[in-house]
């Protein structure tokens, strides 16, 4: 049976990404997202908490996104959780990173304001129920009956 291994962040990134190639010509890129989640404490105050997480893109993904991931720029990333570890000086380290199966720009460092006022916001009409069947009106091209 598969276990499931799933990630969807979205966050800001922390440093430009720094493209490589491999010996064997593929592309990595690695980058680094912080994501913030505000809380609220028990006096009342609200408190921003700051997750750091390091991202691996791999392939024509990373060679594409590289020119626009810059320090600041948000970012959705979707992958799987990976889990490196290492013995040195008699020690054993680990570290877990997330590898990105898709990943994509969504705004500039300005929080792309630019953007957000492109798109309207949603404002509903009111709180009165509304009509759910509007009949046709009288010199409508459709008739009244229709059988199925």
């Amino acid at each position: 049976m598969t276990d499931l291994n799933h990630v969807v962040l979205i966050g800001r990134l922390t440093r430009d990404a720094a493209l490589k190639y491999l010996e064997n010509g593929t592309a990595c890129a690695n980058v680094a997202l912080a994501v913030n989640k505000s809380r609220k404490q028990a006096d009342g105050q609200w408190v921003e908490e700051t997750s750091y997480f390091d991202i691996v893109i791999w392939g024509r993904l990373a060679e594409s996104l590289n020119p626009k991931m810059t320090k600041g720029k948000q970012i959705c990333v979707q992958g799987r959780l990976k889990q490196d570890r290492w013995e040195k000086d008699g020690q054993i380290h680990s570290k877990v990173s997330i590898v990105a199966d898709f990943a994509q720009v969504l705004s500039g460092a300005n929080g792309g304001q630019a953007q957000q006022e492109a798109v309207p916001a949603f404002k509903p009409k009111s709180s009165a129920p509304q009509q759910e069947y509007e009949s046709p009106a009288e010199d409508s091209d459709f008739p009244e009956d229709i059988l199925f």
